[in-house]
């Protein structure tokens, strides 16, 4: 069972979450009380990995764990039996003790592009909508901010995460709550939030741009980044079946398009930020994730497309503000 009394501890002394406590206690008792096959079997080895404080915790440069005095080798290869129960590891890289955790993913290298966009997180409080296993909540503390609050639904994530915290010793200004955006109430609460990589498994893309500015104080940050296409304000794809053999994507407007539909929704001062074309070495099959990944995703003969058919991914990052 996963105890949550620190977070509701933590809101409490929130003026601006307190009325979260209305609701949130019982949302985290039934997701408690709702079966996962490999849940238990995570918990247990979750148990197993100390929670005793490194010497060095560096967030700013990258996600890294080390002692002064080096573990044991030993020490080191039961560690890294135990993180690998919690395979696949999609979102990171992670180094932690001498391990390299080589992940699906290189989200620094998205990390990299989206911070030179964003206001100063200091002292900020954030949300990251579809924070995967946190990885950005960490460079977001190493940025400065205050306190992240991460929602993502995935068991599998939330015990990665607990994974992490526990190697740092415990930390207590990150927390993420297994629930999804519908979940939450309009708080109004957060100085910046984050949606990464969400927006194209929306049903409706305008209904989650309008869940996302109910969770921002007045004049708070949207930082907004998704799969988009190139065209202009009305250019939109919506894939008829699988894109690139993902199976619950809807809609993939262009940057342009996208920046229409944030003003459409009230957003102020919107900004395309950054667009990037996704490549084989930000998203592969590794060590840590052994499934299928981009390469397999690509037509054989012509990398700029999808095995559809489809444009090859493209990602754009908008910047907007709640009035």
């Amino acid at each position: 069972m996963f105890n949550f009394a620190n977070f509701y501890q933590l809101i409490a002394q929130e003026p601006r979450l307190q009325s979260w406590l209305n609701m949130l206690p019982q949302q985290l008792t039934d997701w408690q009380n709702a079966e996962h096959g490999d849940f238990e079997r995570w918990v247990k080895a979750l148990n197993k990995i100390s929670d005793q404080a490194p010497d060095e915790i560096d967030l700013c440069n990258e996600v890294r764990i080390n002692n002064d005095q080096p573990i044991s080798f030993g020490e080191q290869k039961k560690l890294e039996s135990l993180l690998r129960t919690f395979h696949p590891w999609r979102k990171g890289p992670y180094h932690i003790h001498g391990l390299d955790i080589d992940t699906e993913w290189r989200s620094d290298w998205k990390w990299d592009r989206v911070l030179p966009h964003i206001s100063d997180l200091t002292h900020r409080s954030v949300l990251d909508v579809g924070c995967g296993n946190g990885y950005h909540m960490w460079r977001m503390l190493g940025a400065g901010a205050r306190m992240c609050v991460g929602i993502d639904p995935s068991h599998l994530f939330l015990i990665q995460f607990e994974a992490i915290r526990k190697l740092m010793g415990n930390e207590q200004r990150a927390h993420l709550l297994p629930l999804g955006i519908e979940q939450l109430p309009e708080l109004k609460a957060f100085d910046t939030v984050f949606s990464m990589g969400v927006l194209y498994h929306r049903r409706s893309p305008l209904d989650h741009l309008y869940q996302l500015k109910n969770q921002l104080v007045s004049g708070g940050e949207l930082v907004l980044e998704t799969l988009v296409i190139d065209g202009d304000e009305n250019a939109v794809l919506v894939p008829i079946d699988r894109y690139a053999q993902m199976r619950n994507v809807y809609f993939f407007p262009s940057a342009k398009a996208l920046k229409v539909w944030l003003e459409k929704c009230g957003f102020i001062n919107v900004k395309i930020v950054d667009e990037n074309v996704t490549s084989v070495g930000e998203q592969r099959t590794t060590d840590w994730m052994t499934h299928n990944s981009l390469p397999d995703y690509l037509d054989p003969n012509d990398e700029n497309k999808t095995i559809e058919g489809y444009p090859a991914p493209r990602r754009a990052v908008l910047i907007a503000t709640n009035p």
